[in-house]
């Protein structure tokens, strides 16, 4: 597994939804967030990355995003959020999404053997889709300490 530690800024502004994960149910929770997100943009043609982005937050809070090109010019209901992070861990995963899960939970063993101490927000950033989930891409990266 190939983490990197990185102690350069990154920032990101989304739009989307966020919600609470009920029974710890966070994938649930987040898809039902994306596809509400999804069909506000696709409804007010808002231009975007593509990419989803879900973030995870102390009190099993879930918000899914996306970026957009511009800041909308009306009221869409869209929540915006700004998430910065000043030093960070950085994997990507490469394969289903269904390993992503086990991906995290390895990279936060990784990094507690290394001495790292992880907190909020972690982050994960959807590639674009491809129907070969072996080569699917999520980008996760863990605010440290």
């Amino acid at each position: 597994m190939n983490v990197e530690i990185i102690n350069n800024n990154f920032s990101l502004v989304i739009y989307g939804f966020s919600g609470v994960a009920i029974n710890k149910d966070y994938a649930g929770t987040a898809f039902q967030l994306m596809d509400k997100m999804w069909q506000v943009v696709k409804t007010n043609s808002l231009k975007n990355k593509g990419l989803n982005i879900w973030v995870y937050e102390e009190s099993e809070k879930v918000f899914a995003g996306v970026e957009l090109y511009d800041t909308p010019k009306h009221d869409t209901g869209l929540e915006q959020k700004t998430i910065t992070l000043i030093k960070y861990a950085y994997c990507k995963h490469i394969g289903p999404y269904n390993l992503i899960r086990q991906t995290g939970q390895n990279m936060t063993n990784e990094l507690r053997n290394r001495g790292f101490e992880t907190t909020f927000p972690y982050v994960e950033i959807y590639g674009h889709w491809t129907n070969d989930e072996t080569k699917l891409e999520t980008e996760l990266l863990m605010c440290l300490k």
